[in-house]
């Protein structure tokens, strides 16, 4: 079944989790899509899961219509959500609504996200008013990774909780179909859900909300490094592409790959024409 906007607001109210997953490439969004995931993010978390970036700071429009429209190309059933990158909606109401109409028109993409709270109701109500469906984010937010002083739990003095939970009723407020709720307490998040309308998508924000979303890369064990809290990893997928990868090297210089059955034949009478040519 096609995931709509509709179809999530009717997953809230009959108590259906939703699911979401990142998503960057056609192949990966294939393979999500046909499992049933409900909503793709195509998040700017690819400027580091992607391309190597230290934070999503880096990652530009060009960037994220480039993946989106790879994710829209594989992904036939599947709500999908792109990004708004970095300074592409903070500097004005009309780059807001002019980069969000490229991300669904040049990307394909479904709906756009972007984050913040009071700060950007001007320009959620834009591009809700332009027929764009707008998915907030609050709680830990990337973008401001330079502002948290790093990527830090959000919501925990009682001035920062309040502030979280009034932004999640002005989001809904201006327009947004949806909110990703990021790095918060799971009380909190779960008071947030109870007050809200529409669904909210939970990252390290506990079971309370009314679905959840990962990076792909940490949710299958492909990430090294550190691991976020929140991240539980469902599959090791990167010990499987090492052995592969591994067995690839070690059978290519033995001579044991490429065997008969990977080759194309000749008849020797071809062979034999060229040999007489000669």
């Amino acid at each position: 079944m096609k995931n709509t906007v509709s179809t999530l607001m009717a997953q809230k109210q009959s108590g259906d989790k939703i699911t979401m997953l990142t998503a960057y490439d056609y192949t990966t969004a294939k393979i999500m899509d046909e499992c049933g995931v409900n909503a793709l993010l195509i998040g700017d978390s690819l400027g580091m899961v992607m391309l190597g970036y230290e934070n999503t700071l880096p990652v530009t429009m060009e960037d994220m219509i480039h993946h989106t429209a790879a994710v829209a190309r594989g992904a036939k059933n599947a709500f999908i959500v792109a990004d708004m990158p970095f300074m592409s909606y903070q500097t004005s109401v009309y780059d807001a609504v002019s980069n969000a109409g490229r991300l669904i028109k040049e990307g394909g993409a479904h709906a756009v996200k972007l984050e913040g709270g009071a700060e950007v109701c001007e320009q959620i109500h834009a591009i809700v008013n332009a027929s764009i469906p707008v998915v907030a984010h609050l709680g830990l937010t990337p973008q401001s990774v330079n502002v948290f002083g790093g990527c830090k739990g959000q919501g925990k003095s009682a001035e920062r909780a309040k502030q979280i939970f009034d932004d999640a009723l002005k989001i809904q407020e201006a327009g947004a179909c949806a909110v990703v709720l990021e790095g918060i307490p799971a009380k909190l998040a779960a008071r947030i859900t109870e007050k809200l309308t529409i669904p909210t998508i939970g990252i390290g924000a506990g079971s309370g909300c009314d679905g959840q979303v990962l990076v792909y890369q940490d949710m299958l064990g492909l990430t090294t490094g550190h691991v976020p809290k929140f991240v539980r990893q469902f599959a090791e997928v990167r010990s499987v592409m090492v052995q592969g990868i591994e067995s690839y090297i070690r059978e290519t210089k033995s001579g044991a790959f490429p065997a008969e059955e990977h080759t194309y034949s000749i008849s020797d009478e071809v062979l034999s024409a060229l040999d007489a040519e000669e």
